[in-house]
């Protein structure tokens, strides 16, 4: 028999399921539904669905046909006005097949009466999701301990034994088969540890144009929560209409039906792991998304697998600050973009996907079910958590999700706590720019010093030439000074002691300051004295100039000086 595509919808007083059977033998079909069960034939398809309510036969009901092979029909719901959740859960709706051993090894006890148990669960305890637990440690001593366990709801074990040579490539951890939950976290913190990069951090901190232009992209979520809130001011009361945000794709809807509906079995502690994984496994596919615009490439695989403690490491765990610091480390450390603007873009994406509800969950899910099925290394991924969450969040109650949003919504993820010491990388390189700035601006205001307009054009002359051309040789040779200052030092020693007695009549008159530099002769000693006071003259060159200005020539009794009276004026 073949399944064939199905859809449902609803109104206030009938539950509508429209069935495409192409080539069907229309003049045979059977209908049968009747409480929550509801079963078609028509040679060769078969529908066996279980609802998510009652529907009652009064006459009512009725079906059409049309010439494109499509069945719709139409069925009286027993309370009127009653919402039917779920209804885009497809693979939930297809009833599980029941066993042909005369006895199940495993038989779920009260399965009719299970969601109304459940609901009253959940009603008189709420799930606590800040509890700190302690991860259960497998006793070495004991021979007959079960293997470390892995995988959705950890029900797995020694799938890498088989496959180890193919799984290299996909997960990090070596041996999982016999590494415990401890020891994989261990060795995570210390593989994070040694890949982080403060060059490739600072970097993006830094050069970070291309991460606003990311933080600009809005995916399909942002659109329809905002088309939610619209929904929910326009029509506060009626849940149906509210219900049609997320829609599922064709593909979609045939990867779903593809699926087998199975119960998972899964304790209060092993329940809660999935949950804190599944954000876990969130956070990196928004990553993704936000970080490819939506363009999934060749890396996106690597991009959602990487990010992700629990594909790459097998990790469990304990607490929603635990999931938050792993996601915020593997930021730091693996993708091309490490920025922190990014790893709080993903946080809050991940919030509003699961404020959305479960049909939103589960297109993020089938989305990356179809990026690993079809990359060759990470499809066993799929098996091991993808497809098992595909098939049970479709049964997951809203209440915990929107328990699990308001949770991590609550939660507080800084720099601080991911252990990298990013605040003290970003305030150090803020230091080390803000010294490059000021020594720049400090070395353009010493390179060109500014003279005083009554003699600048007289000293630039016979003054610039002499310590421009020693300063660019300060650093060679003592024969090439030696060269430098025979060349530039031609000069008359006569010049330039008139030059210093100017220099020194212009101090005293008008009590300026020179930056370029003084010096001081005493006539009666007919020895020169010439104390450093520049920054722009070097040191070699002014003892060369004190040699000079110690010869016997080099007197103030023998110097013509200038009419200096206007000057003091």
């Amino acid at each position: 028999m073949i399944t064939p595509a199905f859809e449902l919808s609803q109104d206030p007083d009938f539950l509508t399921i429209t069935i495409k059977v192409p080539y069907a033998r229309v003049s045979e079909f059977e209908v049968y539904f009747e409480g929550k069960e509801f079963k078609f034939y028509a040679k060769p398809y078969f529908l066996r669905l279980a609802l998510p309510g009652r529907i009652v036969e009064d006459g009512r009901e009725k079906a059409s046909y049309d010439d494109t092979g499509v069945f719709t029909i139409y069925l009286p719901k027993e309370v009127p006005g009653e919402n039917f959740d779920g209804l885009d859960m497809l693979t939930a709706l297809l009833a599980p097949k029941k066993s042909r051993s005369a006895k199940p090894l495993v038989e779920e006890m009260g399965a009719e009466n299970q969601e109304e148990e459940e609901e009253e669960e959940e009603e008189e305890e709420e799930f606590d999701w800040e509890i700190e637990q302690t991860p259960y440690v497998e006793s070495k001593d004991s021979p007959l301990c079960s293997p470390c366990t892995y995988g959705f709801g950890n029900l797995k074990s020694g799938v890498f034994r088989r496959l180890q040579d193919e799984l290299n490539d996909v997960i990090d951890i070596k041996n999982p088969d016999v590494t415990p939950a401890a020891e994989r976290r261990e060795k995570r913190l210390a593989a994070e540890d040694a890949k982080f990069d403060p060059d490739h951090y600072l970097a993006d901190f830094f050069e970070d144009e291309t991460i606003h232009h990311l933080l600009k992209y809005e995916p399909w979520w942002v659109k329809a929560s905002r088309k939610k809130m619209d929904s929910q001011e326009s029509h506060p009361l009626n849940e149906s209409r509210q219900a049609v945000i997320v829609s599922f794709t064709e593909d979609e809807k045939e990867q779903l039906r593809k699926f087998t509906n199975r119960t998972f079995l899964l304790d209060k502690r092993t329940c809660h792991q999935v949950y804190l994984s599944l954000v876990d496994i969130l956070l990196a596919y928004c990553y993704e998304v936000c970080a490819t615009e939506g363009e999934k490439n060749v890396e996106s695989p690597w991009n959602i697998r990487k990010l992700s403690s629990t594909l790459c490491w097998l990790e469990s765990f304990t607490s929603i600050s635990e999931v938050l610091m792993s996601f915020g480390r593997r930021v730091m450390c693996y993708p091309l973009y490490r920025h922190f603007s990014l790893v709080t873009r993903a946080l809050n994406d991940t919030i509003t996907i699961l404020q959305l509800g479960k049909s939103a969950v589960l297109k993020c899910l089938l989305d990356i079910h179809k990026i690993f099925r079809e990359n060759d290394p990470a499809y066993i991924l799929n098996d091991l958590y993808i497809t098992d969450y595909c098939v049970w969040i479709q049964k997951a109650k809203s209440k915990k999700l929107a328990a699990l949003a308001e949770c991590v919504q609550k939660a507080e993820l800084s720099k601080a706590k991911l252990g990298f010491e990013l605040d003290e990388l970003e305030a150090a390189a803020l230091l080390v720019q803000e010294e490059e700035k000021e020594l720049k601006a400090a070395g353009t205001d010493v390179s060109k010093p500014q003279l005083p307009p009554s003699e600048g054009a007289a000293a630039s002359d016979s003054e610039d030439s002499s310590s421009t051309s020693s300063y660019e040789t300060g650093d060679s040779d003592s024969d090439e000074q030696e060269s430098s200052a025979s060349e530039d030092g031609e000069i008359n020693p006569l010049q330039s002691t008139l030059q210093e007695e100017r220099t020194a009549l212009l101090i005293d008159c008008n009590g300026l300051r020179r930056d370029i530099g003084t010096l001081t002769l005493d006539a009666s000693n007919e020895k020169s004295k010439a104390p450093l006071q520049s920054t722009s003259v070097p040191g070699k060159l002014i003892e060369e100039l004190g040699k000079q200005m110690q010869a016997p020539k080099a007197t103030s009794a023998n110097i013509p000086l200038p009419n200096t009276s206007d000057a003091c004026k």
